[in-house]
């Protein structure tokens, strides 16, 4: 066998690893697991030889797990990160990345610490964030959840995932995921604060309440547009064209075909679900110069844009 995969939970995959690896059973060995660090230095701890070895993690998948959540195009144009060390053979970095080619996924290079370092920021810590989000759902009133819109589902949406498995995955990066949510700690106080001097009836505390408030949401939007764009790039302010829309087979595929005949390309999409409806809102991500343009011509076509 050329390259033998490890797909097993953090706490065990260095124990997996070093089994096959004493077995001779590939010329090379890599796994997929969540965290890079932890594994390399059980493996160094245990004399291997790590030549042979190089860990991955394909920076890819969804909030329900298992074989039937699975899909042919998982990780097509997302990264696949591998950090390799100064002892990792060429040819086995080679077979490395011939499996991620043949997955359509995109390499990234990094050391292993600052691969969980950063995962923790983007991946593990905003979990956590969003379970903590979900949970106030947990007892409140039936009036209340009937509200949601998109931007709770937006921010609730990865706290559908398995805990079991996300136990397997803190356990192993306990350490950076605790120093980000004690900042996170940091600012939830000086929020609380900010919101409480807006409750003063004294006008110069509610001015520091506003600057406290107002600096936050600065903050989070200098973080957001970082957030990298479409397949990667640079992120671009698009224009939304909302549509209303039946929950009736073959909608979204005539919106679609409408807009191609207006010659717009859709950059992205959201569906919003009206509460209690069979009805819901499209919005249509476009160029700023082509939201008239579709708008007007969805119009003609029976289409209702809401404003």
């Amino acid at each position: 066998m050329d390259l033998a995969i490890v797909a097993a939970p953090p706490a065990h995959v260095a124990g997996v690893l070093a089994d096959a690896m004493r077995r001779g059973v590939a010329r090379g060995y890599i796994d997929v697991a969540s965290v890079k660090g932890g594994p390399r230095r059980e493996l160094e701890g245990w004399g291997l030889d790590l030549s042979s070895y190089i860990g991955t993690h394909p920076m890819s998948g969804r909030e329900k797990s298992g074989p039937l959540a699975a899909s042919g195009d998982l990780f097509e144009g997302r990264p696949w990160v591998l950090t390799p060390t100064r002892d990792t053979d060429t040819e086995v970095l080679n077979l490395a990345l011939e499996l991620v080619s043949h997955c359509r996924a995109v390499p990234v290079v990094m050391d292993a610490d600052a691969h969980d370092r950063a995962v923790a920021l983007v991946s593990h810590m905003p979990h956590l964030v969003s379970s903590m989000v979900a949970a106030r759902l947990e007892h409140a009133e039936e009036a209340a959840v009937r509200l949601c819109g998109q931007g709770i589902r937006d921010v609730t949406r990865i706290a559908a995932s398995d805990p079991g498995m996300w136990i397997d995955i803190l356990s192993a990066n306990p350490g950076p995921v605790a120093d980000l949510l004690t900042d996170v700690a940091g600012d939830l106080e000086e929020t609380v604060r900010a919101l409480r001097a807006l409750q003063s009836a004294d006008e110069a505390k509610r001015g520091e309440g506003t600057a406290g408030i107002e600096g936050m949401l600065r903050r989070g939007n200098a973080g957001q547009v970082r957030v990298p764009g479409k397949h990667g790039s640079a992120p671009r302010m698009y224009e939304v064209v909302a549509v209303l829309i039946d929950d009736q087979p073959g909608q979204l595929a005539r919106i679609f075909a409408d807009a191609g005949r207006a010659g717009v390309n859709i950059e992205d999409v959201r569906i919003e679900h009206a509460t209690g409806q069979q009805a819901g809102l499209v919005q249509l991500m476009v160029e700023p110069s082509a939201a008239p343009v579709l708008a007007a011509s969805l119009r003609e076509r029976g289409w209702a844009i809401r404003q």
